[in-house]
């Protein structure tokens, strides 16, 4: 391996993985950088704020590097990482939760046709989701996003099944009601500012 950062930048995944445990900082800089931003997309999904975000990212990637020496890639580099930040993001989510506590919905009219999301920009959809009620938000990422199941869901939060489908269509509603109140603002005044 090189601690050149020029050099660092090359390297497939197994010298990254080998570089990273042997302490090569140059090589732990070029990881990171190499994924740092699709996992702050990540974060961000999971997060109310940028700073909440930001500050999971940190806490996840230190994991990572502590986790290294253990990776037995079965899977690809990008892929444990991902679920990393996943169980980090949810981690830090499990502390806050006891202040937003999840019940079950009884009855949500969900509108039978989809919304199509074609003038819909990334910002703004990650906006919408990180407003939803916190509970929502956790449900309809894990579900929608990253596709557990509900019942995979309950297990990871403590939840019942029950509790899980019915934040997931709580969720699933309120981005309705706000795409649908964003389409009618687009309509009505053109580019929506968010």
């Amino acid at each position: 391996m090189s601690s050149n950062p020029a050099i660092a930048r090359m390297l497939n995944e197994s010298e990254l993985i080998e570089g990273c445990r042997k302490g090569d900082r140059a090589v732990q800089k070029a990881l990171y950088d190499r994924y740092c931003r699709k996992m702050m997309v990540v974060c961000l999904r999971y997060s109310k704020s940028t700073a909440e975000a930001e500050d999971v990212l940190q806490e996840a990637f230190v994991k990572v590097f502590q986790g290294l020496k253990d990776f037995r890639q079965e899977a690809r580099l990008e892929t444990w990482i991902t679920r990393i930040m996943v169980n980090t993001a949810l981690n830090a989510q499990r502390r806050k939760l006891y202040l937003y506590p999840m019940v079950d919905v009884e009855e949500i009219n969900l509108p039978v046709d989809e919304l199509v999301l074609t003038d819909l920009n990334f910002n703004q959809l990650l906006t919408f989701i990180q407003e939803l009620p916190q509970g929502c938000q956790l449900v309809f990422n894990l579900f929608a996003i990253e596709g557990y199941s509900h019942k995979e869901i309950a297990e990871s939060l403590g939840i019942s099944e029950g509790t899980s489908k019915s934040q997931y269509a709580r969720a699933k509603s309120l981005l309705q009601s706000r795409l649908l109140k964003e389409s009618s603002y687009y309509n009505k005044y053109g580019e929506a500012k968010i």
